[in-house]
């Protein structure tokens, strides 16, 4: 009896066991943590048309609906505009288009010279500017020496301005992911100097009676 008795203790035990272990594994979904897709799937999102776009380090989809050229154009427009709306104007010309496997950068470095006293109040109105139009303010730097706005539009382009070296004033357009193609210079002609084949272009040399006021 009492060997009997020991043998279904056991078996009971075993049973309990077996049932902890099924539970367990229809927790998971029957996977282990390690092959989990739930942490790829948190860092993606999609914009505006529905696109799924790259958040920490996950590639996006490609937009089917524009080519690197036409984002380029895209990138071109946004940066017409901002530096239009500036005022008093200031003199601006290209800085190097970079492309990437699916993107394209292109910038604009601003030749007037901005003042310590007048870097924040140019910040913004380029701010301010793009708010206006819809954009979305992803960062700021508030340096007081090389201050920094990060903004976004809907359809994924990124677009900043920074202050660096001596106070001069930068501009970068970065489009989202789209297809592949040869890219073209911009046809948008600088307001002064076009310092083709010049690279890196000089500091700032021009002088606003607002924006440089306050400087040596």
């Amino acid at each position: 009896m009492k060997r009997r008795f020991r043998f279904v203790a056991v078996a009971l035990a075993v049973g309990f066991a077996l049932t902890g272990c099924g539970n367990e594994h229809a927790r998971s979904g029957g996977e282990s943590p390690g092959n989990s897709t739930e942490s790829n799937m948190s860092t993606k999102g999609t914009d505006g048309d529905g696109n799924t776009q790259e958040t920490d380090g996950v590639r996006r989809a490609k937009r089917t609906d524009m080519n690197m050229q036409e984002a380029a154009e895209r990138s071109d427009g946004m940066l017409d505009s901002v530096l239009e709306a500036i005022d008093p104007e200031v003199q601006w010309a290209h800085g190097p288009t970079t492309t990437g496997t699916c993107d394209v950068t292109r910038r604009r470095t601003v030749m007037t010279i901005v003042s310590a006293e007048r870097r924040q109040g140019f910040l913004d109105q380029v701010e301010n500017h793009w708010r206006e139009n819809g954009y979305r303010i992803k960062g700021k730097n508030d340096d007081k020496v090389f201050p920094a706005v990060y903004a976004q539009t809907k359809d994924g382009f990124g677009i900043s301005v920074s202050v660096r070296g001596k106070g001069q004033v930068f501009f970068e357009a970065d489009s989202p992911c789209v297809k592949e193609s040869k890219v073209a210079e911009s046809t948008s002609e600088p307001n002064g100097p076009a310092y083709k084949g010049v690279y890196p272009l000089p500091r700032p040399n021009v002088r606003s009676e607002y924006w440089s006021s306050g400087t040596a």
